[in-house]
């Protein structure tokens, strides 16, 4: 006979019971909020069998709890869940909070964020229910993302995972400066920028901190090696002086920007450090602190001709290397 590790059958046991119940939770939330879902219906929104959700019925019934089949299944009763205090207005923006995240519109977490909504709009009173039905969508924020796919899905909840179980995760990598390469990487935090996630940890290969674009990832995979996270360890602070997402030593650069870039620079903020002086009608003086000069250095080359770097000398001569390399291929 083959032995039973007792411990392991009891949490089996209440795993599978706190999933059960989570989920006839969401399909009584379902309920309530849609209408004339069959089996097939609810079983998608569940992940899993229509036999699962037929046996699920049951166990709703059998609590007493109000439901019946016509034209799909719906609910008899508001009297279940009691009602949350969001006035419309709240609902809307909460709403709108929800769908505008990058989670959302990447594709990442899209299925937790309707069970979240799901749950959300079951708890709501009848008046703002009634409401809503009527009310025009509030403004969503549109955010462009470049990851979709399932493969990028598996890697960033492999990455997910190894932040929250302190595990070091080994990539397959491939990057823009050096190819692609095998790394181990120690997980810190996550970050959406720029129409993309990133994550920054620390690479043994490199031996600091670095940031890792995670569509590039070729492979990713947790060991299970546990690590202990460095104290200095700060996302605040890993980001304060970078230009976008990535880092470096912290640089002074000025720059003279005339006619469209003098407009345009005036119009917001750009980064926290930066200073304006105005020189007149039609240049200003433009002056920031910021990690590395990568990124600003592509920033500064789209406004053309309308810039003049004047210091660091670095970056005078990588924006005269990268315009002189643009002007070559048009001879």
């Amino acid at each position: 006979m083959i032995p039973v590790d007792k411990d392991q059958l009891l949490f089996y046991y209440y795993y599978m019971r706190m999933a059960k119940y989570d989920r006839l939770l969401f399909i009584l939330n379902l309920l309530r909020t849609r209408r004339n879902l069959n089996a097939a219906m609810i079983a998608a929104e569940c992940g899993v069998t229509e036999r699962t959700i037929y046996r699920d019925v049951i166990s709703i019934s059998e609590a007493n709890v109000p439901i019946y089949y016509d034209r799909g299944y719906k609910y008899a009763s508001d009297n279940f869940l009691p009602p949350l205090n969001f006035n419309i207005d709240e609902y809307l923006t909460l709403i709108s909070i929800l769908e505008s995240s990058p989670l959302y519109k990447s594709g990442l977490e899209t299925k937790k964020i309707r069970s979240i909504k799901a749950k959300i709009e079951a708890c709501l009173s009848q008046n703002v229910r009634k409401e809503k039905s009527f009310a025009s969508k509030t403004t969503r924020i549109h955010i462009k993302s470049t990851e979709t796919g399932k493969i990028k899905n598996r890697f960033y909840a492999t990455i997910e995972q190894g932040i929250r179980e302190s595990k070091i995760v080994r990539l397959r990598y491939n990057s823009i400066e050096s190819g692609i390469s095998e790394r181990e990487i120690e997980p810190y935090f996550m970050i959406f920028i720029e129409r993309a996630f990133y994550f920054v940890g620390y690479c043994y290969l490199r031996g600091e901190m670095r940031t890792f674009r995670i569509d590039r990832i070729l492979k990713v995979s947790l060991t299970d090696k546990i690590f202990r996270p460095r104290e200095d360890v700060d996302p605040k602070a890993y980001f304060k002086d970078s230009w976008g997402v990535y880092g470096g030593e912290p640089v002074n650069v000025r720059v003279l920007m005339t006619g469209k870039a003098a407009r345009i620079v005036q119009m917001g903020k750009h980064h926290p450090s930066e200073e304006i002086t105005i020189i007149d009608d039609n240049k200003i003086e433009y002056r920031v602190t910021v990690s590395g000069t990568e990124e600003i250095c592509r920033w500064l080359l789209g406004f053309g001709g309308d810039i003049t770097v004047i210091e660091p000398n670095s970056l005078i001569k990588e924006v005269q290397k990268r315009a002189g390399n643009i002007l070559k291929n048009y001879k």
